[in-house]
Parts: C-alpha cells; structure tokens; sequence
C-alpha cells in the first residue's frame, strides 16, 4: 500500500483520473477534450500535462494526444478504486443517492488512506462495481472491461439491460431516476428519428413498459448489455 505521504498531489491524482475516464469511453485525450473536462484553462491543463510527462506519467506528442504510461494507469486505478468505493460506500452505508455521491467521493479520495479502503471494500463485500454500474479496480491494479455498448451507438431492434451510466451529473442522473432509466432496467429500441431526432425506446418490463424519447445527451450516457 502506498502512504499518504508519498501520493501525488490532489491535482495530479485528478489529472490522471480524467484522463483514464475519457480515455475509456474512446475520445481521445488532448489539451481540448481536457479543458473541457476538468473545466479549466488550456493553459493550466498544458502546463499539467508537462508536469505529467516529467513525472512519467503520461506521454505527450505536441499536438497529438496524451497516453498514460504503465506508471499512470497504475495511479488512476489506485485513485478510481478509491472514488469508486467511497460512491458505493456512501450509497449503501450513508443511503446517499447516486446523484449525490460523486462530488462527495472527488472530496474524500485524496483523504483517505488505503488502509481505509480495504476495510471498506471488505465491510461491502468486496464489490466489482459503484452505484453507476462503474468496474471498480482490485487492490493488484486490475479492472475489468465491462462488454456493455454505448445506448446512442446501437440499432433499432436491440433489447439489453442497463449496466452503465458514464456521467455523473446530478441533474441528469435525476432525470433518469425519474424516468426509470437505472441500472438493471430493461430497454428495447425502437426507432432513431432522422435528421439527428431523438432515440425512441422502451423501458422496463415489455407488458408494462413506456416510451422513452432520448436526446443525444443521454443516449451517449447509459450503456447497456446487449441481450443475445
């Protein structure tokens, strides 16, 4: 286990936390797609990201993307772990809800120690995933690679199972709560309006189930597991 001494600083364990979350969902990571996630300034993500590169952390071709080295990874997972079972810990042991959770876990996971952790992975049982269907990694550096598909991505036709929300806005995870777009709920898509319309699907049990009308913002935001 790694002190809290010896950690990075907050700012670099966010640095490379962002930097895995974009580069898992497949965007590619510049100096842009950071400022828009982190919502700084280019110039304070184009000094960080030297700083990065210096510390061996990533790896940085001018004007072309940035890759986290082995070294890295490493650390994202280390800091994933922590945000992501602090999220599950809240939800299940505080009954905070998941539109709650993710501010609260970006304040806590520079922290706590990783000593805490463990008992917290252990009194939940050492789980595999958060509140938003998220893979949490194991204390070795592992994570799994869930094969769910990005709802906004897929055909009409398709039927499968909500596994995944990748944003953590609160404001949207409410809509979808509301709309019993959550994890484990079944959806069926119907049809794509053209000219870039909405995504018409079905939620929840087939004889039971209600219309959805999806935007682009929340169709990119649920991923699901195809049924077969």
């Amino acid at each position: 286990m790694t002190s809290m001494a010896e950690r990075p600083s907050a700012s670099v364990e966010d640095y490379v936390r962002a930097i895995y979350g974009l580069s898992e969902r497949g965007v590619a990571v510049t100096n842009a797609t950071l400022t828009n996630r982190l919502g700084l300034s280019p110039s304070s993500v184009s000094g960080m990201i030297t700083k990065l590169a210096q510390l061996g952390l990533v790896t940085h071709i001018r004007y072309r993307s940035v890759e986290l080295t082995p070294s890295g990874r490493r650390l994202a997972y280390d800091v994933l772990r922590r945000h992501r079972l602090l999220e599950l810990f809240l939800v299940e042991e505080l009954d905070y809800t998941w539109d709650e959770v993710h501010q609260e876990a970006d304040a806590l996971e520079h922290a706590v120690s990783d000593n805490l952790i463990e008992h917290i992975a252990a009194k939940l049982g050492n789980p595999t995933r958060d509140p938003h269907g998220d893979p949490i990694p194991t204390p070795e550096g592992e994570i799994e690679k869930p094969a769910t598909k990005l709802l906004n991505q897929l055909d009409p036709g398709t039927i499968g199972t909500i596994a995944r929300v990748w944003d953590t806005d609160s404001e949207l995870l409410r809509y979808l709560t509301d709309h019993g777009l959550t994890l484990g709920n079944r959806v069926e898509i119907i049809e794509r309006k053209p000219f870039g319309g909405p995504l018409v699907v079905l939620v929840g049990d087939p004889q039971h189930a209600e219309t959805h009308f999806l935007g682009g913002e929340v169709a990119a935001a649920l991923s699901i597991t195809v049924q077969q």
